[in-house]
């Protein structure tokens, strides 16, 4: 029987996690890939707290250079998160020829393109399964499942916090802030929240995800990203009498040959989409190849055991398929163009508080008709306290950039208070 000796950094939720499944599974483990796991190192700041799971002590070192300079350690586990000092940590290990697993979705997204080249040179493996959607296995599906296929969409819910709040938002007619408050009671969300509440940690799936499908190299500051914290509990109302739900989307798209648009905003989608039913802090992708069609994936995102699931996987692909080239960087990457959010041309869903008075809604239309942007459909609601009411509208497909132009225009208007756009994905 083989032996994968595994240095593990971060002793977290997480990294505890990790440990548990290898000492649980252990037999069926072994039965599977005929290779005993034997972690050999533990590296952590903090090696004294409890844990959900017991390790002998002569494990445990504050020393992480005890496992990146380990010649018998065969793979390091970084599970430290952040940038710095993990970028160094994995970049030590590919050059002391261990492979590196992580699910660092962060440093995968800002530093990838170099860590990949790295691991190229030193003819070594990083593999990312943990880094997007938990559980769900998605980096494989797009690495190996579906090589025949030209990915035309790939539409997901990736961030299960944000998810919650929006859920939470419309099942107890809660607004942004207070729903918000429930996921940190509930450790679903973090003290600071913005990483996922603006969109910038589905930004980060996302780019990794869309290096998959377009084979190239796509840089995180060309991401078009919006978040939720703009969004009423009157827009959910709303946009359910329209026959939509409002969620956080993270978007890969291949418009003609060469060109590739990816984004990450809220949206309108359909109630009878299967992304419309998915509640909570679940994740879920809706992807369509032009050989396989349409695959739907659904399951935990993040949490301490998928996450762990998703780590021990990858320990499964380098014992079973040693030297495969997972994740080394192909002879010759496509030449993508990245669609500007501005070029997209969509049907969107805006709502205006304004004041209640004649000739209101004549003025906003004017200003719309003026950039080309049709209103499909149009409902004034109930009046509001200080004489302030909503006005909500649907328009037909327009130009991203003729809608944002005119909003702007509107936004000078004095009888406008608020506004809010969000697109609709058809």
């Amino acid at each position: 029987m083989k032996t994968l000796n595994i240095g593990l950094i971060g002793f977290g939720t997480i990294g505890s996690g990790v440990v548990k499944v290898l000492e649980e599974k252990k037999n069926e483990l072994q039965q599977k890939t005929n290779c005993e796991f034997r972690i050999r190192a533990i590296a952590d700041k903090d090696i004294s707290s409890p844990r959900c799971v017991r390790v002998s002590k002569d494990v445990l070192t504050k020393d992480v250079h005890k496992i990146l300079d380990d010649p018998e350690i065969d793979v390091v586990i970084e599970l430290i998160g952040g940038i710095h000092p993990a970028k160094e940590f994995v970049i030590n290990a590919l050059k002391n020829r261990k492979d590196v697993i992580t699910a660092n979705k962060a440093l995968l997204a800002e530093e990838g393109e170099e860590l990949f080249r790295i691991a190229a040179e030193s003819e070594k493996e990083i593999l990312f399964e943990a880094s997007v959607c938990g559980g769900i296995p998605i980096i494989k599906t797009l690495r190996q499942n579906l090589f025949a296929d030209k990915i035309e969409s790939l539409s997901g819910i990736v961030n299960g916090t944000s998810n919650y709040v929006l859920s939470k938002m419309e099942e107890n007619d809660w607004e942004f802030e207070e729903a918000l408050a429930q996921a940190k009671r509930e450790g679903i969300a973090e003290a600071d929240a913005s990483l996922d509440t603006q969109g910038l940690d589905s930004r980060h799936k996302i780019v990794i995800l869309a290096r998959l499908i377009f084979n190239a190299n796509i840089k995180l500051e060309d991401i078009f990203y919006q978040g939720i914290e703009n969004i009423k509990l009157e827009d959910l109302r709303y946009a359910r009498e329209f026959g939509y739900t409002i969620k956080l989307l993270a978007i890969a798209k291949s418009f003609k040959e060469g060109t590739g648009g990816v984004y990450v905003y809220p949206a309108l989608i359909s109630e009878k989409h299967l992304l419309s039913k998915v509640r909570g802090a679940f994740n879920a992708l809706s992807l369509k190849g032009d050989v396989v069609g349409e695959l739907f994936f659904y399951g935990k995102g993040a949490g301490m055991l998928p996450t762990a699931s998703a780590v021990v996987a990858d320990l499964g692909e380098i014992v079973r398929s040693p030297g495969y080239q997972a994740t080394r960087l192909p002879v010759k990457k496509a030449k993508l163009k990245i669609k500007k959010i501005d070029e997209l041309e969509k049907s969107y869903y805006i709502r205006f508080l304004a004041v209640d008075q004649p000739g209101v809604l004549a003025a906003i239309a004017k200003i719309l008709g003026e950039q080309g942007v049709s209103i499909g459909s149009v409902v004034q609601k109930e009046r509001k306290e200080k004489e302030i009411v909503p006005i909500v509208m649907m328009t037909h497909y327009a130009k991203e950039k003729s809608v944002q132009k005119a909003l702007a225009e509107i936004d000078k208007l004095p009888i406008v208070k608020e506004k809010l756009a969000i697109r609709i994905e058809e």
